[in-house]
């Protein structure tokens, strides 16, 4: 097939659905006549000119398409050690305006000066640290929309959840994969459409039922990943609290879903459940990994809501006993999968047999497949891009976010202090 007829194909695919998994593409490609070879090399060229962009989310390998002609975006670097900060810049690649900085404190002034696109943060830095200078842009009307990544070598059980609480974007541990850093700033800052979060984007239904029906034709193990007590948790301390362990809970299934290399499938259900499909030995690494890191990231996670730590034999702060936050995970028999899945299909009047075109079942279909159906909290997307987090009868949380927010304009330095 010829290469250039393809590439226009390929851009009119992506754009049409502004992101498409490489399945989905190869499935295209090969009804043209296109060979896989082909196709990895169009789909390079297009990358290569930045017409698309492509990251693994949740072990599918998506592309996205990007503006034709956006504005130059500027980007600041803000790393003390110069070799680092020009890997940095080397990695990023041209396309950007980009520029330096060693010190958080100079970095801080270019920030409110020069107000980047993008943010590269160090955390420990000369002057002012990296988390201060994240939770300052955060909060600052004026600087909130800038993108924040966090890039640090320190302590990640605590640091990755202090950024993504004081409003942190993403967050990579050193030593960094260059096409990772490289990708994510391209799709934050050229993505057309709504804005990335990873959080909703990993994969959606469209994936997850591709993903449960493959499952079901091999011995993939499928099971829940529930964040249990997420609904009482966000009840005392508001929805962004709530948000930001979804968030947290996210990110570190991303990295345990690259280190089984493929062998396993993650997908948010939009609620306080994910799901997950893959080999069972993989399912059981990442489980396991998850659990080990979510546990170790409790304590400050309570800290941060006043909790004071037990070996200091202070007494909570609140009368109230403390919300309890726990990573459950549960093996979905495939039995009561294909019941569940034979009622819903009946229902939509579609054919009952594993290995055919059933299309793409719903969120509250999915949830009522795989026993997760009793919601405590359903996750809407804002048409912006953004996320909100609902619970059934709960009171008002966004008065709750209301009262936080205004304590923290208080200060709430006492998340650093463990």
């Amino acid at each position: 097939m010829d290469i250039n007829e393809l590439k226009s194909d390929l851009i009119s695919i992506i754009n049409e659905r502004q992101q498409i998994a490489y399945n989905d593409l190869s499935n295209i490609a090969s009804s043209k006549g296109a060979t896989e070879e082909e196709l990895n090399k169009a789909l390079k060229e297009l990358e290569n000119i930045n017409a698309i962009a492509s990251r693994k989310s949740g072990g599918i390998l998506t592309y996205y398409i990007l503006q034709e002609e956006p504005p130059l975006r500027k980007i600041l670097i803000v790393e003390d050690d110069k070799n680092i900060n020009r890997l940095m810049t080397l990695s990023v690649g041209k396309g950007f305006e980009i520029r330096n900085a060693y010190d958080g404190n100079e970095a801080m002034e270019m920030i409110r000066n020069d107000k980047p696109d993008l943010v590269i943060l160090d955390l420990m830095l000369p002057g002012m640290d990296g988390l201060e200078i994240c939770k300052t842009i955060k909060r600052d009307p004026a600087l909130k929309d800038i993108v924040v990544i966090i890039v640090s070598a320190m302590d990640a059980t605590s640091n990755r959840f202090k950024g993504i609480k004081y409003g942190a974007d993403y967050y990579i541990k050193k030593p960094f994969d260059p096409e990772e850093l490289r990708s994510l700033v391209t799709i934050f800052l050229r993505k057309k459409g709504k804005r990335f979060d990873p959080l909703i984007d990993l994969p959606n239904e469209d994936k997850i039922s591709e993903a449960v029906e493959k499952a079901l034709q091999s011995d993939y193990e499928i099971g829940r990943i529930k964040v249990n007590g997420l609904a009482g948790f966000a009840i005392t301390f508001g929805a962004n609290a709530g948000i930001t362990i979804l968030r947290l809970v996210s990110q570190l299934l991303q990295d345990k879903v690259k280190e089984v290399n493929g062998e396993a499938f993650v997908g948010f259900l939009d609620s306080d459940d994910f799901i997950i499909a893959g080999r069972s030995d993989a399912v059981k690494k990442i489980v396991e990994g998850l659990k080990d890191e979510f546990e170790a990231v409790l304590p400050f996670v309570y800290q941060s809501e006043g909790y004071k730590p037990i070996e200091l034999g202070i007494e909570d702060i609140y009368d109230a006993e403390k919300p309890s936050l726990s990573i459950v995970y549960t093996t979905i028999e495939r039995k009561a999968i294909m019941e569940k899945r034979a009622e819903i299909l009946k229902n939509k009047g579609k054919t009952q047999e594993i290995g055919k075109d059933i299309g793409s079942y719903t969120y509250e279909e999915l949830r009522r497949m795989l026993g997760s159906d009793n919601l405590d909290i359903t996750i809407t997307r804002d048409p912006n891009g953004g996320v909100k987090l609902s619970i059934g009868k709960s009171p008002d949380l966004e008065r709750k976010d209301e009262k936080n927010d205004k304590d923290k304009e208080k200060g709430d330095d006492k998340i650093d202090s463990i």
